[in-house]
C-alpha cells in the first residue's frame, strides 16, 4: 500500500482542537489578523487571534453575511456610522453548511491569499467536523 505524507504538522482527534489547528494554519497563511468559525447564534465555535477580536467577529458573522460586501457605511440621522455595515468592509464571511448545520467562517486582516486560505480552512473544516 503507498502511503502517502501528511502535510499537517499539527493534529488532534479531539475536533475543537483540530478546528483551531486548521484556522490557525490558515490564518499564518494569509497573515490574517482573525479567523473564525461561528454559530448561527454568533457564538465561537473555534478561533485564530485575539479572543475578543474573534469574539467580536463571531458575533458578527451571521449578520455580516447578509450584508453584499459592496456596501459602505451608512450614516444615521446623528452622522455616526453602523459598525456592522463599517466591518464589512473589512471582513470576509462564508456561510457553510456541514451534515446539515448552519455555520460562519470570518476573516478580518489585510492578507494576501484571503480566498485561497478560506477555501482551504472551509475544507479542513468540513472534514473535521463531517468525521465528528
Amino acid at each position: 500500500m503507498l502511503q502517502t505524507e501528511d502535510r499537517r504538522r499539527k493534529r488532534s482527534s479531539d475536533p475543537l482542537i483540530a478546528l483551531h489547528y486548521q484556522l490557525s494554519h490558515a490564518r499564518s497563511d494569509a497573515s490574517l489578523e482573525t479567523l473564525v468559525l461561528a454559530d448561527p447564534s454568533g457564538v465561537v465555535v473555534a478561533g485564530a487571534g485575539s479572543w475578543a477580536a474573534c469574539e467580536e467577529l463571531a458575533a458578527y458573522a451571521p449578520l455580516l453575511a447578509r450584508i453584499p460586501s459592496s456596501e459602505g457605511g451608512a450614516s444615521f440621522e446623528d452622522g455616526s456610522i453602523s459598525r456592522i455595515l463599517a466591518m464589512r468592509s473589512e471582513v470576509e464571511v462564508r456561510e457553510l453548511t456541514i451534515s446539515g448545520q448552519n455555520v460562519f467562517l470570518a476573516a478580518r486582516g489585510q492578507g494576501s491569499g484571503t480566498t485561497i486560505a478560506m477555501d482551504h480552512a472551509a475544507q479542513g473544516i468540513s472534514r473535521i467536523l463531517s468525521a465528528a
